[in-house]
């Protein structure tokens, strides 16, 4: 069938890109062709600078890459454009080969639809792999000897499945990036969580530390105001026995006077023996008389603190310094960090040495080596722990006496007693005692005996007020004292909360064990067996002193373990 000949201008078959006649003509989505080449670079140039694809003719612009299409028909009328040049330039090369010139074939479609080679009128069937072209059969043998040929439906199926193989792999990349994107915004997620978190932690952490150094403060506030009471009551007493010796001496000197102006040389004689030896003992006492100051105990107060605070300045420097340093992290700064403990351990202990009148700043940087916490069951065990306890009489209401040797206290008649001798550590208001001892060995056990119905037996801080008419001053009614109430029922009280136990007082023996290390206080009736009654949990920061509220008709007795010990 002969070729329908279309005459075109030929500037209508150039490239607007290039400037010349198509090669490999292809249109894209706007409907303007170029070069395949030529399109392709632009294309690329346009995704490579970020910017929207634009059509090099019309300025369309594309919402996305167009995909060029090869224009089979505009390569053929230019194919047959460049015949006619060629055959008016050369009018005797009609049968020059219109390939020579790009070195292979040239495509033509027949009425079918079917690609031939133009010069050999051949199907387009064989792929050259070297030079990658498709290829005649006769093109595959004349022209492209020693390439490796292979046919084109075979090489597409092999291509088809590097291509599968490009796909899926660039699946699994975009599918990993995904959700690595993903688990990284979890993790910024997390960070953010855990910032928050830590910054909460510290605070709170912070925070009970300040609060810890507050309620130590509030402790060496109550130390010093028992070292000024305790030494106010030295100097009194030391000014009541003075004023007692001075009026003694006054009435020698009267003596002295008086013998000395006596007419008789006898009854001169008979007397001065024994005003000379008690003149002589007096002054000799007087002479050899040492006090012992009472400022010392404020003096150590002020050497241990005042040491405390360059430790704990030097030891908070150098462990926030390590804070900030964790970056580096690792067993080294692990084991600097429990070396600058053991100095501090060390230096604290020194501390404790030298300031013997704190003993409440000393107990803070203490710390000792753990052992199995194994709890006393029977009487047997608990005696183990027996510590001898004495009353103070110094801290006893004028309504109680004390005796047995300061092991009994009672309440007194209150008719014809002697007005009591003021001292600033007596409970003024309360029917209260405390003990000499304060408790703070890691376990201590005592009992006593209770004659009558109503009383209290209780541990309490050294800074317990005494002086107030308001529940502060009651055992177990402050932070300060925890007490076990024997009434008809008994009774458990702390910062004035009470537990009401159901058990009813059975036995006149109770038993108190403390375990000052593990924060825990134990209440028990002593018979043939410990019937335990309740424990207490809390920290203890300074020694425990046991005391006893009594009510009318009462008397109790401290029991002496160290024979039942035995």
């Amino acid at each position: 069938m002969a070729e329908a000949v279309i005459i075109l201008k030929k500037n209508r078959l150039c490239c607007q890109v290039c400037g010349e006649l198509f090669r490999n003509p292809a249109t894209i989505s706007c409907g303007h062709s170029f070069c395949t080449r030529c399109i392709l670079d632009r294309l690329d140039g346009d995704e490579r600078k970020k910017r929207a694809c634009v059509c090099p003719e019309c300025g369309h612009r594309f919402p996305s890459r167009p995909r060029p299409i090869k224009n089979t028909t505009l390569a053929d009328l230019v194919r047959d454009t460049e015949r006619r040049d060629d055959k008016r330039k050369h009018p005797g090369a009609s049968t020059q080969d219109p390939t020579r010139a790009t070195g292979s074939c040239a495509v033509t479609r027949t009425s079918s639809g079917s690609n031939l080679c133009v010069r050999h009128s051949s199907p387009l069937n064989v792929y050259c792999c070297t030079d990658k072209q498709i290829i005649c059969a006769v093109c595959a043998s004349a022209e492209h000897k020693g390439h490796t040929i292979g046919y084109v439906r075979e090489e597409r199926r092999r291509k088809q499945k590097e291509l599968r193989i490009i796909q899926t792999k660039s699946k699994q990349i975009l599918q990993e990036q995904e959700k690595k994107c993903k688990n990284m915004g979890k993790t910024l997620k997390q960070i953010q969580e855990e910032a928050r978190e830590t910054q909460n932690y510290c605070e709170s952490v912070l925070a009970g530390i300040i609060n810890s150094i507050q309620r130590h403060h509030m402790s060496v506030r109550e130390l010093i105001r028992g070292h000024e009471e305790q030494a106010a009551a030295q100097v009194e007493i030391s000014i009541q026995t003075l004023q007692v010796k001075m009026e003694a001496m006054r009435k020698r000197d009267a003596g002295l006077d008086r013998l000395a102006q006596t007419d008789s040389d006898a009854r001169f004689l008979q007397g001065w023996p024994l005003m000379q030896h008690l003149c002589e003992k007096d002054h000799l006492h007087l002479l050899h008389e040492d006090s012992e100051d009472p400022l010392l105990p404020f003096e150590f107060t002020k050497r241990a603190v005042d040491k405390l605070g360059e430790q704990l300045e030097e030891f908070c420097d150098q462990r926030f310094a390590s804070i900030s340093q964790t970056a580096d992290g690792g067993e080294q700064q692990e084991s600097e960090e429990e070396s600058e403990e053991d100095d501090m351990q060390e230096r604290c202990e020194a501390s404790k040495t030298e300031s013997q009148g704190l003993g409440t700043i000393s107990r803070l940087s203490r710390t000792s080596r753990t052992e199995p916490n194994v709890e006393p069951k029977t009487r047997a065990e608990f005696l183990q722990y027996a510590c001898g306890l004495s009353l103070d009489p110094t801290t006893a209401h004028e309504n109680l006496t004390i005796s047995a040797g300061d092991k009994e206290v009672r309440l007194s008649p209150l008719k014809g007693k002697s007005p009591a001798v003021r001292c600033p550590q007596r409970f003024l208001h309360r029917k209260q005692v405390l003990c000499r001892e304060g408790l703070q060995a890691e376990r201590c056990y005592y009992e006593i005996e209770v004659e009558g119905d109503k009383a209290e037996i209780a541990l309490a801080y050294k800074g317990i007020d005494r002086r107030s008419r308001t529940p502060l001053s009651a055992f177990g009614a402050n932070a300060n004292s925890w007490s076990l109430d024997r009434y008809a029922n008994y009774s458990v009280s702390h910062r004035a909360d009470s537990v009401q136990l159901t058990t009813c007082p059975s036995q006149r023996k109770l038993g108190v064990y403390l375990n000052f290390k593990e924060g825990t206080l134990s209440f028990y009736e002593v018979a043939d067996r410990m019937m335990f009654l309740y424990k207490v949990e809390a920290e203890f920061t300074e020694p425990l002193y046991p005391g006893f509220w009594l009510g009318e008709d009462c008397c109790i007795r401290i029991c002496d373990l160290r024979r039942d010990a035995l």
